[in-house]
């Protein structure tokens, strides 16, 4: 079957003839790929910024955020069936005993860094017709959200960058008071940077949550980003006009930056004007050996103390942020169909994949159509 994949020793990116997965136990279930999401991780790994084959092999299959059928069920298999639709997680525990969180099934938070990712690290990814996965890997998505449940994997980078937001700010008396119609975050304010693909779906999620959302970034409005980011009841601020003092001024209290950019310059600027209580995001990693950036490091240390904020990264997902994410995809489908499916700006046939993951794409998500 076709896969495209990388082979790093050659630095080269190609179409390749993969095997065709079969079960190798009856928790596995063979699934038949519909969608490929393409994001920044995978233009790096094709860049050969980094990227692993598995052991037994000289390349990588690529693709970590999918969405596929079931076509073949081990017998078992407890819940899924064929003919559900489904979207796999990407990192797998290490093997070590003593690595209590993989352990807990919280590989997200490995402790000996021996995890693999599909697509990314040791572990062919779906970029294919067909793969295998065990059940516990799998989730079930409404047929409804056919159209738009590639996004599910991207969204989860902010359903645990919230949950960990609830989680920390338990230190103080942070909630909102409950009040009938309105999200937990009504009383709170956030303000995402970025208006790609994460930037944008976690916009949504903050709104939805009732939160007052800006986003901040770069290309002046209107723009087609900017119209969208309004269209669901954020607001869209550009760094070209605004300074983060005027972000500052127009925001008011900063309670939560969820960080969607990735780049340092930029968030570190926003960092000096979190607001008291504040806690700050950390969902971006920036690009390889790029040169160290000059910062107000006192301004930023006496706020974090004055200020009592605090500072969180996370990466990767459990199932509990995918199942999040399923359910939020949901609800943003029923509020604001017309502004979800315009993250998706684009769709390919797997024959582009060249120009795709090497070319210039504008818009914000592209995906391979494979299914």
């Amino acid at each position: 079957m076709r896969a495209v994949s990388v082979i790093p020793s050659r630095r080269q990116l190609s179409l390749i003839d993969h095997p065709s997965p079969i079960l190798a136990n009856g928790h596995q279930l063979k699934i038949r790929t519909l969608d490929v999401g393409i994001c920044g991780t995978d233009k790096e790994i094709c860049h050969f910024d980094y990227g692993t084959p598995p052991a037994d092999s000289e390349y990588l299959v690529l693709g970590h955020e999918a969405l596929g059928e079931v076509v073949e069920v081990g017998d078992a298999v407890s819940d899924l069936k064929r003919g559900d639709l489904v979207v796999p997680s990407v990192r797998r525990p290490c093997p070590h005993d003593h690595c209590e969180p993989c352990r807990s099934d919280l590989q997200d938070f490995c402790f000996t860094g021996d995890f693999t990712e599909r697509g990314i690290k040791m572990t062919h990814g779906y970029m294919t017709e067909y793969f295998v996965e065990e059940e516990k890997y799998l989730l079930r998505v409404p047929p409804e959200l056919r159209e738009v449940a590639v996004l599910v994997e991207p969204l989860t980078v902010a359903e645990k960058g919230i949950a960990q937001m609830w989680r920390v700010q338990q230190r103080l008396p942070w909630s909102c008071p409950v009040v009938p119609n309105k999200g937990p975050g009504h009383c709170r304010r956030a303000v995402v940077l970025g208006a790609g693909p994460v930037g944008i779906l976690g916009a949504m999620a903050f709104v939805a949550a009732g939160f007052d959302t800006y986003v901040y970034s770069r290309s002046k409005s209107p723009n087609p980003k900017s119209e969208l980011v309004e269209s669901f009841g954020g607001k869209y601020l550009s760094s070209q006009t605004h300074s983060v003092h005027d972000l500052a001024e127009r925001v008011g209290n900063i309670d939560v930056v969820y960080e969607a950019v990735g780049v340092p310059r930029i968030s570190f600027d926003v960092m000096q004007v979190l607001g008291m209580n504040g806690v700050f995001v950390f969902t971006g990693i920036p690009a390889w050996k790029k040169k160290p950036i000059e910062i107000d490091a006192d301004l930023i240390m006496r706020n974090a103390v004055l200020k009592n904020q605090l500072a969180v990264g996370t990466v990767n997902a459990d199932r509990p942020a995918f199942e999040a994410a399923i359910l939020d995809l949901g609800v943003f489908m029923k509020r604001w169909p017309h502004a979800l499916r315009a993250v998706i700006t684009g769709r390919h046939s797997m024959d582009a994949y060249r120009d795709v993951l090497l070319g210039d794409r504008n818009g914000i998500k592209n995906v391979i159509g494979i299914g």
